[in-house]
C-alpha cells in the first residue's frame, strides 16, 4: 500500500511531466556538488525544473500516464529536466556533458511523445526560439530593406542626372 507522501510524489511528477513540453531523464552518477550546483543553476535561469525522483516512483508516473517506454531510459539514478522551452534544458545538458563526461541524456518525453537520447542531442543543435525568430524576421525585412533600397535610389539617380545637366548647360559655350 503506497504512502500518501509517495503518492503525492508521484503526482507531482504527472504534473511536472503534463505541464512541460520536455521533461528529460539524465544519468549524473560521478558528479560533485560544485558540478550539480553549477548544473541546477544553468537549468533554473533557463526556466527550468531540476529534481531527482526515486525511479520506482518516476516509473508509477510514466505508467499512470501511458508513457511505460519511457521507464525503460531510465537506470540507476535518475535527475528529470522539465521546461516549456523544449530547447534550452537539451542545449545546457549537452553542452554541461561536454565538460563533465558524467551527465549522460539518457531520453525524456517531448509534448507527449517518448524520445530518445539521439533525438534530444538533434533537438539540442536546434537554434534556440530567440535566434529562430531573428531568422524569421530577418528574411521578412530584406525584401523591405532591398525596396527601400531602391526607392532612395531613384530620387538621388534624379538629382545626379539634373546636376549634370546643370554642370553641362554651364560648361557649353554661350550663342
Amino acid at each position: 500500500m503506497p504512502t500518501p507522501e509517495k503518492e503525492q510524489i508521484v503526482a507531482e511528477i504527472k504534473e511536472n511531466i503534463s505541464s512541460s513540453d520536455v521533461a528529460i531523464m539524465t544519468q549524473y552518477v560521478g558528479m560533485n556538488v560544485a558540478q550539480a550546483t553549477e548544473l541546477r543553476k544553468q537549468l533554473r535561469e533557463a526556466g527550468s525544473k531540476f529534481k531527482v525522483y526515486k525511479n520506482t516512483l518516476a516509473r508509477l508516473a510514466l505508467q499512470e500516464l501511458g508513457l511505460e517506454s519511457a521507464a525503460d531510459m531510465m537506470e540507476g539514478p535518475t535527475s528529470w529536466a522539465f521546461c516549456k522551452d523544449p530547447v534550452a534544458p537539451a542545449k545546457i545538458i549537452k553542452g554541461f556533458s561536454k565538460e563533465v563526461e558524467f551527465v549522460v541524456m539518457r531520453g525524456g518525453i517531448l509534448t507527449g511523445s517518448v524520445v530518445t537520447a539521439a533525438q534530444l542531442s538533434a533537438l539540442a543543435d536546434l537554434p534556440s526560439r530567440e535566434q529562430l525568430i531573428a531568422q524569421v524576421v530577418g528574411t521578412i525585412a530584406m525584401p523591405l530593406r532591398n525596396t527601400l533600397g531602391v526607392l532612395n535610389a531613384l530620387p538621388r539617380n534624379l538629382v545626379n542626372v539634373l546636376d549634370q545637366i546643370r554642370k553641362q548647360k554651364e560648361e557649353a559655350p554661350a550663342a
